[in-house]
């Protein structure tokens, strides 16, 4: 038994869980990590990962058919889906390779299996529902299976699972999560899209780019939900312009399944229904907290529909126990799960740790074109109680993006009028999602829109645009 007690077990080894494990690690804790399946978790085998990898090939392949715009002849230009798909099956299996290492670098033990608590600091480890993926090379320092263990603390960074809607179960051939998304052997001739999360919005813009006729469908009155709706706009308009229809305030009020068909009646905005037959359905109406079957009830842990509870720094209810990513609830984001990781190990350590501000973690949705944004929405900021003074610059006045042969979109900053502070900021164009890292940093560190424009910007790039955009607050944009 004395090989089975460590200071800290962490179940779960997706972003939050390896991190947390290796932070611990370096601060001088025998550490433990319980993983049912694949290290990485979700985020780098079915999520985060692998659909960049399907969504680079979707841009390139966008690129090849435009060569012509920017002088370059070539050939005929076509998707060779499984080539595709193998190639970001590979991207997941290197960085699953990749944590397997840094687990055992850290000399973290790995425990195969399924958790579950039994008292307070203590946990039964039963045989895996689901067949691990534990990469041959190179293996964990040292790996253990079935049994019981205990630790003084435990961290619970088991995740999240898509959201099934009754009547709409996936099947893994006509009705799909992202999991089956990942994976297509070919291209469907037509696609329904149901909910325009980051998820949706994303795989309708890869399949589209492989020439999918798809149909987007949202419940709201607008795409991105959760992004600045004059954002939101831009992405829908050129979603439509693209060749994908986009219903809102829209839903799916049956749902049949034949062979090789999904028959299905919609609801439209003005109250008429459609009838519409489809290939393929993905559902993408987002994740619930993987909180089942950890024996939560046994040691007394207070949860929700939407996760567990804990506190500023991942305390449960349950002294000893804590909760850090998609199963502690929104926003469910690899990197938030990261930084929770660090704050929680590092307050167990130390007895504090910075303060994680949720209002300022950034989102990005990686569909053509991108969208990034940190902080509060225009009209977030203005029901807070601000003044607000708003900047705007848009790509087709910036060199760089015009130079790329993508200049669509804009940088959009929200100030408070009264003391210059900066809010938020929103962008949709080219790689935003590289650039909204600049407004973190300066969100981060409350920045006013002085500060912006007193640095100097290189030219010609498109961060250029966020000079612009903070200069356009001010009304002395120089280049619109």
């Amino acid at each position: 038994m004395a090989n089975n007690n460590y200071d800290l077990i962490v179940i779960g080894a997706g972003p939050g869980g390896y991190v947390a494990a290796i932070r611990a690690a370096q601060l001088g804790l025998k550490t433990a990590i319980v993983e049912r399946e694949h290290l990485g978790g979700i985020c780098l085998n079915w999520g985060c990962i692998p659909t960049k990898a399907l969504l680079r090939s979707a841009e390139l392949l966008g690129h090849m058919e435009h060569a012509a715009d920017f002088g370059i002849e070539t050939g005929v230009i076509k998707a060779n889906v499984p080539a595709i798909v193998a190639r970001s099956r590979a991207v997941s299996a290197q960085l699953n390779s990749g944590i397997a290492h840094l687990l055992k670098k850290n000399k973290v033990d790995v425990i195969w299996g399924e958790a579950k608590l039994t008292s307070p600091g203590n946990i039964s480890v039963s045989k895996s529902s689901k067949a691990a993926t534990e990469p041959v090379h190179p293996k964990p320092r040292h790996t253990k299976d079935h049994g019981t263990y205990s630790a003084k603390h435990i961290i619970i960074a088991t995740g999240a699972r898509p959201r099934v809607l009754p009547g709409m179960e996936p099947d893994g051939d006509l009705i799909m999560t992202y999991f089956e998304a990942m994976k297509p052997t070919e291209a469907p001739k037509s696609l329904l899209v149901v909910g325009s999360g980051a998820i949706g919005m994303e795989f309708a813009s890869f399949y589209a780019a492989l020439g999918t006729k798809v149909t987007v469908i949202e419940l709201l009155p607008e795409v991105l939900p959760q992004e600045d709706p004059e954002i939101a706009k831009v992405v829908q308009d050129a979603f439509v312009k693209r060749g994908i229809e986009v219903l809102t305030s829209a839903k799916v009020t049956n749902l049949k399944r034949h062979k090789g068909v999904v028959e299905t009646k919609l609801t439209l905005s003005d109250g008429s229904t459609s009838d519409r037959n489809f290939d393929k359905v993905i559902s993408a109406i987002g994740v619930v907290p993987n909180t089942e079957n950890l024996g939560l009830e046994a040691v007394g842990v207070q949860s929700t529909p939407t996760g567990i509870v804990t506190s500023e720094a991942g305390a449960t209810t349950c002294a000893g126990l804590y909760a850090i990513g998609d199963v502690a609830g929104a926003p469910m984001l690899a990197h938030k799960a990261e930084h929770e990781a660090v704050i929680c190990v590092e307050t167990i350590v130390n007895g504090h740790a910075h303060k994680l501000e949720k209002s300022r973690i950034p989102g990005c949705t990686y569909c053509q074109p991108q969208v990034a944004s940190v902080g509060l929405t225009e009209t977030a900021a203005r029901a807070a109680g601000h003044t607000v003074k708003v900047g705007r610059f848009p790509f087709a006045a910036n060199g760089k993006a015009i130079a790329m042969g993508d200049a669509s979109g804009l940088v959009k900053t929200i100030f408070d009028a009264l003391t210059g502070e900066l809010l938020g900021a929103h962008m949709v164009g080219p790689e935003v999602t590289e650039l909204i890292q600049g407004f973190v940093t300066a969100i981060g560190h409350e920045t006013t829109d002085e500060h912006l424009l007193q640095l100097v910007y290189p030219h010609p790039t498109l961060s250029e645009a966020i000079h612009e955009s903070a200069l356009d607050a001010g009304g002395i944009a120089i280049h619109i």
